[in-house]
């Protein structure tokens, strides 16, 4: 038989994976893997339902549906005060994650090196790796997991190509704040370096913060990717949409990779959240609508013997569990599931060196009565 060489020798099940079948096995209630357990709009369900109804259901134009890309353009200069054309400079994609590799993809070349912030969403590092690139990888810590840009800068040299930012951020919950833009403006001003935005969580900010999109600062949108989702907002993560945006010189070079990867994506759920997006509250409402849950989460929580990390933006609590164990974090997060029946995801799973500062991310974006249930066995730890 041919014998295999991988490409990433390395890499395994995920922890999501892994976190999200013990807790399938067990019975345990998953606060592991980043998906409500609430439903979908019915409004949105009846949009999808009556773009099937109408014949939608062939493929889309490669760049996505024109009234999606249109809608996504008139809340991109609401929110941002920045006009993207949705002719050149807008991609339908299937999910951010699609979006994050077709960028890297594009724009890395062997030996290319390409700057994350660990603990990092687990598809960025594999996509480098893939494409020939190397990795360099800024190590953040709790509880504020801030950007160290000093070390951003002793990092860049004439090889680096590429600086991966995630606000808010997965798997911390922090956010980037106006002196880490004037700081990343400052740095990459003088250097030929893009940017790959992951803003899938731009909606989910909290206590009144500003979501500082690349989208509103011109000298960082001109060399910028910005990747969204539908599913985390919608609450349809199995619907696998979201998309790109990007100056057009850019976004040809994205386009050229997007058509052989996937070329388009799912027609009659285009049709549906393009229709769904004509009422802006669908989204203005959505920082309300997950704080709440962020603050029942948290105040549950404030009994037990975990410390609760900061928690800016996105749908995940992070938690330190010092005072209950020593347990390597992956360790005691499997102890969690089967004996208290819980599921979390340790953060060192984020990290490429497994870097272990004992926390945990707990998944809020649950019914009431999930997290009432969730919180009840993690006050008996």
């Amino acid at each position: 038989m041919t014998s295999i060489i991988s490409k990433l020798p390395q890499t395994g099940t995920t922890i999501f994976t892994t976190m999200s079948a013990l807790a399938n096995e067990v019975g345990a209630i998953n606060l592991s893997q980043g998906f409500p357990d609430f439903e979908t709009s019915p409004e949105l369900i009846k949009l999808a339902n009556t773009a099937l109804k109408k014949g939608h259901n062939q493929y889309a134009p490669m760049a996505g549906v024109l009234a999606l890309r249109e809608q996504i353009a008139k809340k991109t200069e609401k929110l941002y005060g920045t006009i993207y054309n949705p002719d050149t400079e807008i991609t339908i994609t299937a999910g951010g994650t699609q979006a994050i590799f077709t960028a890297i993809t594009a724009m890395i070349h062997p030996m290319d090196e390409v700057i994350i912030f660990e603990p990092a969403y687990d598809s960025y590092a594999p996509a480098i790796k893939l494409m020939g690139g190397i990795v360099k990888s800024l190590e953040l810590e709790p509880p504020d997991y801030r950007i160290s840009w000093n070390m951003v800068k002793r990092l860049i040299n004439h090889k680096t190509k590429m600086i991966i930012l995630n606000s808010p951020h997965n798997p911390t919950a922090t956010i980037l704040h106006k002196e880490d833009i004037e700081e990343l403006s400052n740095l990459v001003k003088t250097q030929d370096i893009w940017i790959l935005s992951d803003e899938v969580y731009e909606h989910l900010i909290y206590d009144g913060e500003t979501h500082h999109s690349m989208a509103m600062y011109p000298e960082l949108q001109q060399r910028s990717f910005i990747v969204a989702s539908f599913g985390k907002p919608f609450h349809a993560t199995g619907w696998k949409v979201g998309y790109c945006m990007a100056p057009a010189l850019l976004m040809s070079e994205f386009r050229k990779v997007h058509q052989f990867l996937v070329f388009s994506v799912n027609t009659p759920i285009q049709y549906a959240i393009a229709e769904y997006l004509k009422n802006e509250n669908h989204y203005l409402d959505l920082p309300a609508f997950f704080q709440q849950k962020r603050d029942y989460f948290r105040k549950g929580l404030e009994q037990s013997k975990f410390k609760l990390l900061p928690c800016s933006g996105s749908y995940f609590q992070s938690v330190t569990y010092k005072d209950i164990t020593d347990e390597k974090d992956s360790d005691f997060a499997l102890r969690l599931t089967r004996e208290f029946g819980v599921a979390s995801i340790p953060v060192s799973g984020f990290y490429s060196k497994g870097t272990d500062h004992h926390v945990l991310r707990f998944c809020f974006a649950k019914r009431q009565e999930t997290l009432d249930k969730a919180v009840d066995r993690l006050l008996k730890i």
